[in-house]
């Protein structure tokens, strides 16, 4: 399996997981109601940030999607912490979310280094 097939698969299941969570937050009400609109938007995006990056025009445009996936998911990531650290939900509920993420984040910054090597390699 290659990187973008994975990354594929790891972000669709990790939307799919998001929406589960902010249906259980947005039933809470509150601040956890506002919080899991933010997270509902950045999560569900990096996937589709990535399926878009698979039509690129070129490899800029593949690598521009990409880095626009990498900064939802540094945003996804951000918003997990922020739902942690308030109390709005217990850290053992995201744990494999949050672990997630960070592979996920690993992975998009793999990609994104091997694309700008690659444009910055001439073309014989």
């Amino acid at each position: 399996m290659t990187d973008n097939q994975d990354i594929q698969e790891r972000t669709l299941t990790f939307a799919v997981r998001v929406v589960k969570l902010c249906r259980f937050l947005h039933e809470k009400g509150g601040i956890e109601r506002i919080l899991s609109s933010q997270l509902i938007r950045s999560g569900t995006s990096i996937g589709a940030n990535v399926r878009e990056a698979q039509s690129g025009q070129s490899d800029r445009d593949f690598l521009h999607k990409m880095e626009i996936a990498l900064k939802e998911a540094r945003e996804t990531e951000y918003w997990l912490i922020v739902l942690v650290e308030s109390g709005g939900i217990n850290e053992n509920k995201v744990k494999s979310l949050t672990q997630e993420i960070d592979v996920i984040i690993r992975i998009l910054v793999t990609i994104t280094k091997n694309v700008k090597k690659k444009l910055r390699t001439p073309n014989p």
